[in-house]
């Protein structure tokens, strides 16, 4: 990490681990995707690299037919989710590539260069750390502060004294206890007057009745994030909250991000596609869905020292290929 990341209900922490995947075909052909678990979902990478070595047999999956490679992985019982996405993100990356074409126009996507904008993420921290990070994103236009510690009011003061009108996007990662709590921070947030929208505010484990009391009377737009996984979760994320945000490794991956996206869409959600620490190989895997979405923070690796890929760049937080090597699949390449 290039600053100690801390979120709400977990240690902070300067290293993070992912699982990088390739697949190669009979003929030689490559492709690559990324596995980054999270412990609050309950899993990790030595669970991912058993369930590689142990469990997953790639003769069943295939550039040619990526429906069925990813029926096959549905037959694995408790595969982790992250290990199901860089399955999927390696698969499309084949198949895309041997259609030629860039992995946006495989799933018939349009992605328009210096378009989409992502936002740049602050971590807890104390005050003075919290402001030197954001002159250090002085660049982005848009910032995320995550929020759900004792110093919450004094890294938003912080923030705002060297990026007054910035727009802001807050998350709490679960880091209020019950609905009242959640309305007087939402409360105090409104009154910023830049804040563009709260995500994830009450565990996930809270009512829908909750969630709804809430939603009903918050003064700004709320997100799941903990809160929505897949498609299946569509239909409750559009009862308690105004939009959501879909991380691939959340979903099991793009096939099943987009479903996702496109579901909340037609449910009149906003849509956000967000990341975990990641390297450049998820990060623009997502850049790929951009099309599907009303918001971007996919940063993850702008935020690590050591990424080992080149692929979408996010020069001022606008997201372009045109410095890519690649032209096919995920338009990724080694450093």
């Amino acid at each position: 990490m290039a600053n100690p990341w801390k979120i709400a209900g977990a240690p902070a922490s300067s290293l993070r681990r992912t699982v990088i995947v390739r697949l190669t075909d009979s003929d030689g052909m490559t492709a690559i995707g990324e596995a980054a678990p999270s412990s609050l979902y309950g899993e990790s990478v030595a669970g991912v690299l058993a369930a590689f070595a142990q469990r997953v047999d790639p003769r069943q999956l295939s550039f040619a037919d990526v429906a069925a490679g990813m029926d096959y992985l549905s037959t694995i019982h408790d595969l982790p989710m992250a290990a199901r996405c860089a399955l999927n993100v390696a698969m499309l990356d084949g198949a895309a590539r041997r259609a030629g074409l860039p992995l946006h126009r495989f799933l018939g996507l349009d992605f328009k260069e210096d378009h989409h904008v992502t936002s740049f993420s602050i971590g807890i921290d104390a005050p003075e750390l919290v402001r030197r990070k954001v002159l250090e994103a002085s660049g982005f236009p848009v910032l995320k502060l995550k929020i759900g510690d004792r110093q919450d009011h004094e890294n938003l003061a912080s923030l705002r004294s060297v990026a007054p009108r910035k727009p802001v996007r807050v998350d709490a990662n679960e880091g209020w206890s019950n609905k009242e709590e959640a309305l007087r921070g939402l409360e105090w947030l409104a009154r910023d007057g830049r804040i563009q929208f709260v995500e994830q505010p009450l565990h996930r484990s809270a009512s829908t009745a909750d969630l709804g009391w809430l939603k009903e009377r918050s003064p700004l737009p709320l997100f799941a994030d903990e809160s929505c996984h897949t498609v299946r979760d569509i239909p409750r994320c559009a009862e308690c909250f105004h939009g959501i945000n879909v991380k691939l490794v959340k979903t099991g991956g793009v096939s099943m991000a987009y479903e996702t996206l496109q579901a909340a869409r037609k449910a009149g959600l906003k849509t956000m596609i967000g990341c975990m620490i990641e390297t450049s190989v998820l990060i623009t895997a997502a850049a790929h869905l951009a099309a599907l979405t009303d918001y971007l923070d996919i940063d993850g690796n702008l935020l690590i020292t050591n990424d080992p890929f080149a692929g979408v760049t996010a020069r001022g937080g606008l997201l372009s290929f045109s410095g890519a090597t690649e032209t096919h699949g995920l338009r990724i390449s080694p450093r």
